[in-house]
């Protein structure tokens, strides 16, 4: 009979940015034991309820530790062997990249075994979703110990099996962005005009429907004549649009600086931001509320996508 392995029951943030500060929230309000490290004090850091902040290595090693520090690979690589020669295979260790190479942060580890991605998207807060990305030699019971204690602060794992560059999300995210641009670069169409088809459009259908799900609903014999009427005059660049690059170049910024594809100016950006994360709460919370209440569910039934490597297998 397989042991079942411990739950986890304390966290360690390396990093008290917004995103780390954010994480950590998350863990504290259900009830676990969260602690931020960082090397030196910082006056007024304000701390979510129930976090505490530590300039100290714990002499007891976290059950877990996400370090969620600038994006900058050898940073990340320092922090995560610092962590591994302080507790040895005691502390199951995370890195929350959105894009750094995972193979190359647990190539330098002498246990990969206890390293995998855990990918929160922002606000982390309000998010209810985190990507857990493995490594080739993540073992599997730490990717069942990090998925329970998601569980547990009322999170959902969307486990990737592969460290693929950018994951699922970004990928997605990429994929559009990268043909939104290409088009408001051309002059084709306005950047307004795409934000207005992503959500009038694109937002609501994907809510009620996911991606892949509405084109089961819709048909997929309709659906695979528009893939090959369309997929051959996407943009297809490998390198990024330029308008985003001559933008950084002007200080083009975003809301920060006042400007960026939209005038900021005279705008506070934490109010714009303040009341981005509260649409978005209680936009989760109508959606989790609507899956709850079934009666009208549009839920499929188990992904068959497998098959489609299987001719001739019928699915019930």
């Amino acid at each position: 009979m397989k042991t079942p392995t411990p739950p986890i029951s304390s966290i360690m943030i390396v990093g008290s940015g917004v995103m780390g500060r954010a994480i950590a929230q998350v863990f504290a309000a259900a009830g676990l034991d969260t602690v931020i490290y960082r090397h030196t004090p910082k006056e007024g850091l304000v701390l979510p309820e129930g976090v505490k902040l530590t300039t100290e290595l714990p002499a007891r090693a976290p059950d877990l530790i996400i370090e969620s520090v600038y994006e900058i690979l050898d940073l990340k690589v320092e922090v995560l062997r610092n962590m591994e020669d302080a507790y040895g295979g005691d502390a199951i260790l995370a890195s929350n990249t959105s894009g750094l190479p995972l193979a190359d942060m647990a190539a330098a580890l002498d246990r990969p075994e206890r390293f995998l991605g855990m990918h929160y998207f922002m606000p982390a807060e309000v998010s209810p979703l985190v990507e857990v990305v493995r490594v080739a030699e993540t073992a599997d019971e730490v990717v069942e110990q990090v998925v329970a204690v998601l569980e547990r602060c009322h999170r959902q794992a969307l486990e990737v099996s592969q460290p693929i560059v950018g994951y699922l999300w970004n990928r997605l995210q990429h994929a559009i962005l990268h043909e939104a641009y290409y088009l408001i670069e051309t002059g084709i169409v306005k950047a307004e005009d795409v934000d207005r088809v992503a959500k009038q459009l694109l937002g609501p259908r994907f809510c009620v429907t996911g991606l892949i799900e509405s084109k089961d609903i819709g048909g997929l014999g309709t659906h695979v004549l528009a893939q090959h009427a369309i997929v051959p005059h996407l943009y297809a660049g490998r390198t990024p649009s330029t308008i985003l690059d001559r933008k950084v170049e002007r200080g083009e910024m975003g809301i920060g600086t006042g400007v960026g594809f939209y005038d900021w100016q005279g705008r506070d950006a934490e109010a714009v931001s303040a009341a981005a994360r509260d649409k978005l709460t209680r936009l989760n919370v109508f959606l989790e509320e609507q899956k709850n209440a079934g009666g009208n569910d549009l839920s499929p039934g188990p992904s068959v996508a497998s098959n489609c490597l299987k001719p001739g297998k019928e699915t019930s």
